[in-house]
C-alpha cells in the first residue's frame, strides 16, 4: 500500500563527487574530514505483513545505517553527503512489502561554498540535494525523528502514476493506494503509484540565504519531488522549488515552500494531445510549516496542497495533506511524542464533464510513542500507530514497533 521512492546508490556518481572535492583548492587552514554515523536496529509487529500472504509472520526486524561524510576545505569550500544503508522491512510503511531486501540510497551528496558578511550568510550547493519543498526531510535521521513513522505525504503511494495516463474520472476512482492500472497510454499493467515528496535526493543546485530572522532557499533540479530524474535528463525535466521562513522569536518559526515542474515520464510523450509536451502538464505544490519550542515542549507541523495536471482532466487530480507533532521531555532521559496526520484527495472533473468530490479514500494516521536515552548517544524508542482508510474498519493496518539507535560522532580527521 505504501512505500517510499527508493533509488539505488550509483557509485560512479558518488565517486565523481568526491573526485571533484579532491580537486578543490584548500583555502586557509580550516580543513578536515568527519563521518558521523547513525546505526539503528528495529522490530515491528503488524498484520500489514500478512496482506499479500496470510501465512507470513506478523513480526519482522530490520536495520538502518546512515553515514554522513563531510569534507571541509578551507574557510569556504566543503562537501557533504548522507548515504543510507537499509534492510527492509524497517520502517512502518515497509510492512506492506514484507520481503527482506537491501537498499543503499543517496539522501544528499553535494559540493558547497559558504560565505558570510555581518548577519547575512549565503551557501551555494550543487550535487544530490534534499528537496527544498517541505520541512520533514531534514529531520529524517532516527535521532531527530522522535517517532518511528513518517508523515503521509512523504511515504504514501497515491493512486496516480508517472508512466500511465488515467482516461477520466471513472478510471481514477477505481484505483487503489499502492497499485494503479490505467489504460489511456503508457506502460501497460499495474504498478506502484507516485509519492508526492521524496525523502531522498534530486540532482541540482541550490542557494540558501539567511539574514537576521529571515531564511530562504531556491533550488533548480532535474525532476520533480514526485519523480526524481537523472541529471542527464535535466533539459527535459528542469524545474524549481523554493522555500523560506521567518523566526518570530527564538524557538518559534513559520515557513512556506513550493515547487512546480514536469513529472510525467518520457514514455507518455506520444500519448499527449497534439501541440503539448511533458512540460504542459506539471506537478505543483505549496506548503506551510511551523516549529515551536519552549522548555520541555516542542511542536512541528505542516500543511501541503498538491496538483498533478493530466491531459484528460479540466480539474486536475490533487491532494491536501498535513500533520501535527508534539514532543515533551519528561526527564533528561525520557520523552513522549505524538503525531496526527491526514492525506485527503480532492475533487476532479474530466473533459467529458464527469466529476467526483473525492476520487480516492481519505487516509489518517495517529502515532504515539516514547523514547529513552540510555546514554549520550544511545536511544531506545517505541511507538504504536493507528492507520485508518475512509470507509474501512479494524486494526489490520496498525503497527507497534521498537528501535535501538546508536550515534557515533567522534570519527574525524583534521589536516592542513
Amino acid at each position: 500500500m505504501m512505500r517510499a521512492t527508493m533509488r539505488h546508490l550509483k557509485s560512479a556518481r558518488l565517486a565523481g563527487l568526491w573526485l571533484g572535492l579532491a580537486a578543490l583548492p584548500a583555502i586557509g587552514q580550516e580543513s578536515g574530514i568527519s563521518m558521523p554515523i547513525t546505526v539503528s536496529g528495529g522490530a515491528l509487529y503488524s498484520q500489514r505483513l500478512q496482506f499479500a500472504n496470510p501465512s507470513n509472520s506478523p513480526a519482522t526486524a530490520g536495520f538502518r545505517a546512515v553515514l554522513y561524510p563531510t569534507v571541509k576545505l578551507g574557510t569556504h569550500w566543503f562537501g557533504y553527503a548522507a548515504v543510507q544503508l537499509r534492510e527492509s522491512p524497517y520502517f512502518y510503511y515497509d510492512a506492506f512489502f514484507p520481503e527482506h531486501e537491501y537498499y543503499s540510497t543517496v539522501m544528499q551528496a553535494f559540493i558547497g561554498y559558504s560565505m558570510r558578511k555581518g548577519n547575512t550568510a549565503v551557501v551555494i550547493k550543487a550535487g544530490e540535494l534534499a528537496s527544498a519543498f517541505g520541512a520533514f526531510p531534514l529531520r529524517y535521521d532516527d535521532t531527530d525523528n522522535p517517532l518511528l513513522d513518517q508523515p503521509l505525504s512523504y511515504i504514501t503511494e497515491i493512486p496516480l502514476r508517472t508512466d500511465q495516463l488515467p482516461c477520466g474520472t471513472n478510471d481514477l476512482t477505481h484505483q487503489n493506494y499502492g497499485f494503479v492500472s490505467n489504460s489511456c497510454g503508457g506502460t501497460p499493467g499495474g504498478g506502484a503509484g507516485l509519492t508526492p515528496v521524496t525523502l531522498y535526493s534530486l540532482p541540482g543546485a541550490q542557494v540558501d540565504i539567511s539574514s537576521g530572522r529571515f531564511d530562504g532557499r531556491f533550488q533548480v533540479t532535474s525532476g520533480s519531488p514526485a519523480n526524481p530524474r537523472d541529471i542527464s535528463q535535466a533539459g527535459q525535466y528542469l524545474q524549481w522549488a523554493a522555500g523560506g521562513g521567518y523566526t518570530i522569536r527564538q524557538g518559534f518559526r513559520i515557513g512556506m515552500s513550493g515547487f512546480r515542474g514536469p513529472y510525467l515520464n518520457e514514455n507518455l510523450a506520444a500519448a499527449l494531445p497534439l501541440g503539448t509536451t511533458l512540460r504542459s502538464f506539471p506537478a505543483s505544490a505549496i506548503g506551510v510549516d511551523g516549529q515551536w519550542g519552549h522548555g520541555r515542549w516542542s511542536v512541528n507541523g505542516e500543511w501541503q496542497k498538491f496538483w498533478f495536471d493530466s491531459p484528460n482532466f479540466s480539474t486536475a487530480p490533487g491532494f491536501t495533506s498535513g500533520y501535527g507533532e508534539v514532543k515533551t521531555v519528561i526527564t533528561p532521559h525520557l520523552f513522549v511524542a505524538g503525531r496526527a496526520g491526514w492525506l485527503s484527495p480532492g475533487s476532479v472533473r474530466d473533459l467529458s464533464g464527469i466529476t467526483s468530490n473525492e476520487f480516492a479514500k481519505r487516509l489518517t494516521a495517529y502515532e504515539l510513542g516514547a523514547g529513552y536515552w540510555l546514554g549520550r548517544n544511545e536511544l531506545l524508542k517505541g511507538s504504536y500507530e493507528w492507520m485508518h482508510s475512509e470507509g474501512g474498519s479494524g486494526t489490520r493496518s496498525n503497527v507497534v514497533g521498537v528501535q535501538f539507535v546508536v550515534r557515533f560522532n567522534s570519527l574525524g580527521w583534521t589536516f592542513r
